[in-house]
């Protein structure tokens, strides 16, 4: 409230109006990060979580956040994307960054000064710095606005792996779904990590409809919970395996209905709207919308794997992306099927949450993933390995 003031006050004539009006009817925001990441910049078990936290929020006066996206160029010379969301789903953000890295690294190319291929195009205009007018008590209030943005992104706890034992190939010869094992998966880690369960949201595309944008998939039903208790109860293998059947195929079953259009959190939150518009109180819709996203998680799908041969050129293999909590006491999880092998995680909560660890759950989703794996294929144990583990008993300590 407080900035949407000093923006009325300030930036809605002259100069500054001038000036922002340029920004924001650009397509995109461009930001040149003087720091140097990438996928191994510094060489560190942490430098992946630095590099997803920088695309995120940066150093917050380094990011226009209201843009439709936002490219960040690093001085190393690596890149990413900040996607803000209310204009489309992240789907459809990779589907384009997918294709200019394609593009920027297959076709286009560099000469071996590095620079890009090509000639300058001498009739684009030239860039124009834009001005502004700040008096004194309008910098005080973009310092104010900066300290709260500050507060919050550094609360974000971020961490970010990847599963190279096994992937998605293997999974399929257990005859399931990819994404059920995961999500199965998310359910044993959180029940072990919190020793209960939690409402989840696993968001679904409708892309099916026209203007269709996103549904939701309940993952924590009464068939995962009965598979989680059980296998956490030492019940035999084999009632674990018929247990995880039943949940992962009534996830799927989930899946499908929110796709076609036969989801209900849309539809409730449409409920919702129109009750407040003919004023109804509704002890219904206040109830089932209050109770929080304490695991919200999501897919990021790879939609153009012809473009792509990561077998052949596993450098160009990307992080995948990922998004902050929706909870304060929650956890946002997305991970990305890469090749055959390979899964990327990326795990996010707050520091401000004595309850949740990023790292911790890390530990957690590795050890479910692989005694999933175990329990469908006894042959097929993957050890984990011993900085997984410690990530485990850190938590539980």
């Amino acid at each position: 409230i407080a900035w949407s003031k000093a923006r009325q006050k300030y930036f809605s004539s002259g100069v500054n109006k001038r000036s922002l009006d340029c920004i924001e009817r650009a397509a995109f925001f461009v930001t040149l990060d003087d720091d140097e990441r990438g996928m191994m910049a510094d060489n560190s078990p942490e430098g992946l979580d630095r590099y997803a936290k920088s695309l995120l929020h940066g150093n917050c006066y380094d990011r226009w956040f209201d843009k439709s996206f936002s490219v960040v160029y690093y001085k190393n010379g690596k890149s990413g994307i900040n996607g803000e969301h209310s204009w489309a789903d992240a789907p459809v953000v990779a589907h384009l960054w997918e294709y200019v890295l394609t593009t920027d690294s297959f076709q286009l190319g560099y000469n071996e000064e590095g620079h890009c291929k090509g000639e300058v195009d001498s009739s684009l205009p030239r860039p124009q710095k834009l001005n502004w007018e700040i008096p004194s008590e309008c910098e005080e209030q973009i310092s104010r606005s900066l300290e709260v943005a500050q507060a919050l992104a550094d609360d974000v706890d971020f961490h970010v792996f990847s599963l190279r034992d096994f992937g998605k190939g293997k999974i399929k010869k257990c005859r399931v779904s990819p994404d059920a094992f995961v999500q199965m998966a998310l359910q044993l880690a959180y029940f072990r990590d919190r020793g209960t369960f939690c409402l989840t949201y696993e968001a679904s595309m409708t892309r099916l409809f026209r203007e269709g944008r996103t549904e939701t998939v309940r993952s924590c039903s009464n068939e995962s919970s009965a598979f989680v208790r059980a296998l956490q109860g030492g019940e035999p293998a084999d009632v674990c395996r018929r247990l995880f059947r039943a949940a992962s195929e009534k996830h799927q079953q989930l899946y499908r209905m929110a796709m076609t259009g036969a989801g209900i959190d849309r539809h409730l939150f449409c409920l919702y709207l129109v009750s407040k518009y003919l004023g109804v109180e509704s002890p219904f819709l206040k109830e089932v919308l209050s109770e929080p996203w304490r695991l919200s998680t999501s897919q990021t799908p790879v939609q153009q794997v012809e473009l792509f041969d990561l077998v052949n050129h596993p450098e160009y293999i990307s992080c995948g992306g990922g998004f902050g909590p929706v909870a304060d006491d929650g956890y946002g999880v997305s991970y990305m099927f890469l090749a055959e092998n390979m899964v990327n995680f990326h795990i996010s909560c707050k520091h401000s949450c004595s309850d949740t660890d990023a790292h911790g759950f890390g530990g957690q989703i590795r050890t479910a993933l692989h005694d999933l794996l175990h329990l469908l294929d006894p042959l097929s144990r993957e050890p984990v390995k011993k900085e997984e583990s410690k990530a485990e008993v850190k938590k539980e300590k």
